[in-house]
């Protein structure tokens, strides 16, 4: 086991637990999605919520004997690092994934090595030929999203001409694997060509003090992450030919309604990083992908993806009159019964609002853990990263309570290790009347549990 760095003992909290240091040696890499940008598959798709495979790999040592194959589960899989990474030094994976746009992406990562290369290459090719003819006044066929609202025009009108060549000629792609590494090549370029910019929600251009895109080659752009898409196939086909890759499959649903297709006692080591307490909005934030790409095409098939994320949204939470936690933990009542006094003046803007969405949060943190126990086996691992969170200038250990929580449901908890001791880019720390007066800083921690 790790010998890592520990956390310091929160008073306010009589279970929180400390990290016990092991002589092995082992350490959890930086999991900061940054390495991924540069990194042989993880770099297809960026993602704000994801981990770097050097982390997941760190964590395959220190837990699994490198001489025999586990089954590696991912709850929260997102683009797919955890099942890449584990799939790669040869163990099989599960993922769930309520996203279907990063569900795509995973799934896309995972059929790679069954892609046939020539097929790809002649592809690449007939789009680069096609594309020649993208900005004449050659027809197009398809039109943008009916129902895709935007505040401004996502797209300028000469991009938007090239973007609808683009998906009328991945449109046509017979073979289904090459066909969605296009997709997934479009989803993760869109919307660098858009009026709309990643800062780190999607807000438009002119907001961020950015001049909206009149023109752009669309076809460059999307020819160059395929290009690089097809030489980490190459890479990836070299390391297979040294360990032989593991099997995998990903569902497209939310690991609460889908776990029950686990056999209880079948995984051995979980790794994950569920969406954090910090309102990130994921389903709005990939609107652009689930519409364009045809994944969802009306608010009705968009809002069960909001209703069943992860702890929800405070959007949704914050109209409802009190939420009560499905479990005792007198620490965090206490921090609920706080935030709910304060700026009563606000309504649900103040300190109600916020903390109806943190009940609904732990809550679905409780059932997650439930859950976790039944598929872990005996001597099973789970190793969960999450970052603390400052509602209403009230700092919430999430770290700690996770730990507390993961307890009561009968699971050991070997430690809690500091991976950051400074986090930014958490939204709702970015505004004045979220954050009122508070010395908290935001970190990042792995809670690492046992099932005995």
């Amino acid at each position: 086991m790790p010998s890592l760095e520990v956390i310091p003992k929160q008073s306010v909290f009589p279970l929180s637990l400390t990290a016990k240091a092991n002589g092995n040696g082992a350490t959890f890499k930086d999991p900061a999605f940054m390495e991924n940008r540069t990194a042989p598959v993880h770099r297809w798709v960026p993602w704000i919520a994801g981990f770097s495979g050097a982390f997941v790999d760190s964590v395959l040592a220190a837990y699994i004997d490198r001489r025999k194959a586990a089954t590696v589960l991912d709850p929260f899989a997102g683009v797919g690092t955890t099942l890449i990474q584990s799939a790669i030094r040869g163990h099989d994976v599960v993922g769930f994934e309520i996203n279907p746009y990063a569900a795509l992406a995973a799934k896309a990562k995972l059929k790679v090595l069954r892609v046939k290369t020539k097929t790809f290459d002649a592809t690449i090719e007939a789009m680069r030929l096609d594309a020649r003819s993208w900005c004449n006044g050659r027809v197009v066929m398809g039109v943008a999203p009916i129902a895709f609202r935007s505040r401004i025009p996502f797209y300028s009108p000469k991009i938007e001409k090239q973007v609808l060549h683009a998906l009328a000629f991945t449109s046509k792609i017979d073979d289904d694997r090459v066909r969605d590494l296009f997709r997934v090549a479009f989803g993760s370029v869109m919307v660098s060509f858009s009026n709309y910019t990643y800062e780190p929600s999607l807000s438009t251009r002119l907001g961020a003090g950015k001049s909206l895109i009149e023109n752009a080659d669309v076809a460059a752009t999307l020819l160059k992450k395929l290009r690089h898409m097809r030489a980490d196939i190459e890479w990836l086909r070299s390391e297979a030919n040294r360990t032989k890759p593991g099997s995998g499959c990903v569902y497209n649903e939310d690991f609460f309604a889908g776990n029950q297709r686990l056999e209880s006692g079948s995984v051995h080591l979980m790794i994950t990083s569920p969406p954090y307490l910090n309102n990130y909005h994921y389903a709005r934030n990939t609107r652009p992908q689930l519409y364009w790409l045809g994944l969802i095409s009306s608010p009705e098939e968009q809002r069960p993806l909001e209703e069943g994320n992860f702890g929800t949204f405070w959007q949704i939470a914050r109209d409802k009159d009190c939420v009560p936690l499905a479990f005792e933990h007198s620490g965090l009542e206490r921090i609920l019964s706080k935030l709910r006094r304060l700026n009563p003046e606000k309504g649900q803007y103040g300190g109600r609002g916020w903390a109806n969405y943190a009940a609904s949060y732990f809550n679905d943190c409780d059932r997650f853990l439930v859950a976790l126990k039944r598929v872990l086996a005996r001597g099973g691992t789970g190793v969960i990263v999450v970052g603390n969170s400052i509602l209403q200038g009230v700092n919430v250990p999430v770290q700690d309570i996770i730990g507390d929580i993961a307890k009561m449901r009968g699971l050991s908890v070997e430690g809690i290790y500091c991976l950051r001791n400074k986090r930014v880019g958490d939204s709702i720390t970015a505004s004045s009347v979220r954050i009122g007066a508070s010395k908290a800083t935001l970190n990042e921690s792995a809670v690492v549990v046992h099932k005995r």
